[in-house]
């Protein structure tokens, strides 16, 4: 099966913005049909949804990001981006890409990513 790529993680200082990118670990694997989510980590609230995009394109934030991140895809679907706005030193954690062939996430998911780590100081 398609396994989950993530890139963009990095340091950087509250209120600075990054952009996390997921893709399939086939070049070009497309993920239309599949409903797509960011996770994120962090040891004071373990594993929490943060966005998730439906297959049909319907998208949904955690209370705690929301105006802040945005969630979308390529057109073609092969691509996942979270463009992280005005961030916070509580958005420091390990964040996840995760898919699943349902075409909706809410808590578990069929694929994961290996993770990237978020720093924000």
């Amino acid at each position: 099966h398609v396994q989950l790529v993530e890139s963009g993680g990095g340091s950087v200082q509250a209120g600075g913005s990054l952009k996390l990118a997921c893709v399939g670990s086939i070049s070009g694997y497309s993920f239309r049909g599949y409903g797509m989510a960011w996770f994120r980590q962090t040891l004071a609230n373990g594993r929490e949804l943060i966005s998730s995009i439906r297959s049909d394109g319907t998208t949904t934030y955690a209370d705690s990001v929301k105006g802040r991140f945005t969630i979308f895809q390529d057109k073609d679907k092969t691509t996942l981006y979270l463009q992280m706005n005005s961030l916070k030193t509580e958005d420091t954690g390990v964040y996840y890409c995760a898919a699943d062939e349902r075409g909706y996430i809410l808590v578990s998911a069929d694929y994961w990513g290996q993770g990237t780590q978020v720093t924000v100081s």
